[in-house]
Order: structure tokens, then sequence, then C-alpha cells
């Protein structure tokens, strides 16, 4: 694990928790979860501004305003350059204000034989909203996918952390 995502994964400790749920060669499940302090269907909103919260330094392009998702079934994340882009995942599940599910292979698995599944459940809690964001990959990748799951899960916790802050204060930072 590089330098920069250790220090990024201790200074937001508290915001978001994530853990790797299982790692074999064949596929990994991690699971990261925090608590936005508003309603459900304000989180559900920032969802559809993913270009305003993902971290730009896990994109092809660098620039968050290249980024899109609809959030309807059929619906697709994303990310424009020039002359093409990339489809980053593919909406398979939308009820607003409770769960979004996509379909695809974020970032770098996208260069293996690997599938995943995206989920983020939202609930209601008190005057917030427990966010629990599930990353479930499978398939092939050269020397195995246990080894991509710590990564990954640190990757995520961070894009959760950026989610919360966004909607809590209008920044991710």
């Amino acid at each position: 694990m590089n330098m920069r995502l250790v220090l990024v994964l201790l200074a937001m400790a508290g915001a978001a928790r994530g853990e790797v749920l299982d790692a074999q060669p064949s596929g990994f499940t991690v699971r990261e979860t925090v608590t936005i302090s508003t309603d459900a269907a304000h989180v559900w909103s920032a969802l559809g501004h993913i270009g305003a919260w993902w971290d730009p330094a896990h994109s092809y392009s660098g620039d968050p305003s290249r980024h899109s998702i609809t959030l309807q079934p059929g619906g697709e994340w994303r990310e424009a350059l020039p002359g093409g882009g990339v489809l980053h995942m593919a909406v398979i599940n939308a009820q607003p204000d409770k769960l979004l599910r996509l379909e695809g292979a974020l970032g770098p698995l996208q260069d293996f034989g690997v599938i995943g599944h995206l989920t983020l459940t939202l609930r209601q809690n008190g005057a917030g909203t427990q966010v629990t964001q599930t990353y479930d990959a499978g398939g092939h990748a050269p020397g195995g996918l246990d080894k991509l799951a710590a990564p990954v899960d640190g990757v995520l916790t961070e894009q959760l952390a950026r989610l919360k802050r966004y909607t809590e204060t209008g920044s991710p930072r």
C-alpha cells in the first residue's frame, strides 16, 4: 500500500469505516459504513452528483466535471474523455432514498476478467442516514484478486468519506 493511501486512511479515521469481509484469489467483498447527518433524500441527491464528490485522483481524466451518473435502472456512471470515454458502472437497481446498485469493474479492475457489484444502502437513522457501501468483485486477475481487496477497500472508504463531507458541507474536502 502506498504512503499517500495510508495517510489518507489515517486522516479519515472515524469519518468512514471500511473492512475486507472476504478475500479469495477469485474475488473479494469489502464494506464501508458511514453516518451522514442529513436525510436519505439529500444523500440520494448527492449520489447523483458523483463528479462533485468522487476523488478525481481516482479517475482517468482527473477532472470531476467529466463524471456523470443517471440514477435509474439502465443508467450509467460515465466519464467523458477527449474523443471517447469510460463506462465505469451500469445502474442495475435504483430505489430512491433506499438503495443504489451498480455493476462493473472499478478503475484498474477493468484491465482484468473481473465484474463487481457496488451496492449503497441508505437507512434513515434519526436525523441522519446510515450509508453502507458494499463492493463484491469476482473473476480473474493475475496473482489473485485477494491482494487487491485492501487497496480497493481503502479507495472506497475514502470515496464514502468524501460523499459524507460533500453532503454535509457542500465540499468533499
